[in-house]
C-alpha cells in the first residue's frame, strides 16, 4: 500500500463498486424488512419415505427450533434413519427459490442429509457421489416440484447466486448445497 493521497483508478472503481453493493444491500433490507423479521414456510415429501411435512422453520426474526428439528427428521438418511441437523441456509435457499419461482407446491425430496457411511456405500456402487459430499453436513439436498421443470428451478437457483447447483435432468431433480458457488450438470 502506497502513502500518497493519490488514488489510482483501480482503486476508485473498486471503492465504487463496494459503495454501489452496501448501497444495494441496504436498499435491500430497507425494501423487503419481512427477509428479517417474517415468516419462511416450506413442504415436504420424501418420495422414499413417503411422509409429508408443511413447516414454518422461521417466525419474527428467528429460526424454530422444533420446527428444525422436524425437518432434520423428515430429511434424516433414508436408508440407515440417521439424523443430523439441516443447514438452515439450506432452507432459506429453497425458500427463496419457491418465492422466484411464485409456487408454494411441496418440494419432492430424493435426498438431503447422508450418514458418511451411505455415502461411502453410494461412492462404491454408482458414479457422481462426490467424498466430501455436502450431504454428510446437512448441506445439501435433491428435489423436484410436480409440475414445474428441473431446468427452470436451475435456471432460478442460478440467478440466486449462491452454493452448488447440480442440474439432472435424466433424473428429473435438482441439487442445492450451502457450498461455494458453483454449477455442473449430471
Amino acid at each position: 500500500m502506497s502513502d500518497s493521497l493519490e488514488s489510482t483508478p483501480q482503486q476508485i472503481r473498486t471503492r465504487r463498486q463496494f459503495i454501489r453493493c452496501a448501497g444495494g444491500l441496504a436498499a435491500a433490507v430497507w425494501a423487503a424488512p419481512s427477509l428479517a423479521y417474517g415468516q419462511r414456510s416450506l413442504s415436504f415429501v420424501h418420495t422414499h419415505t413417503g411422509e409429508k411435512l408443511d413447516v414454518t422453520y422461521f417466525r419474527e426474526g428467528v429460526y424454530q427450533p422444533a420446527a428444525l428439528a422436524r425437518v432434520a427428521f423428515v430429511l434424516r438418511d433414508f436408508r440407515s434413519g440417521a439424523v443430523h441437523q439441516i443447514d438452515p441456509m439450506l432452507l432459506d435457499a429453497l425458500h427463496d427459490l419457491q418465492l422466484l419461482n411464485q409456487h408454494d407446491k411441496p418440494y419432492e425430496v430424493i435426498s438431503a442429509y447422508r450418514s458418511p457411511l451411505t455415502n461411502a456405500r453410494l461412492r462404491n456402487q454408482t458414479t457422481g457421489v462426490a467424498e466430501h459430499s455436502m450431504h454428510v453436513h446437512g448441506k445439501a439436498i435433491d428435489v423436484r416440484v410436480p409440475g414445474i421443470s428441473v431446468k427452470k428451478l436451475r435456471d432460478l437457483a442460478l440467478n440466486m447466486n449462491r452454493g452448488g447447483v447440480g442440474y439432472y435432468p435424466k433424473s428429473n431433480f435438482l441439487h442445492l448445497d450451502t457450498g461455494r458457488l458453483r454449477t455442473w450438470q449430471g
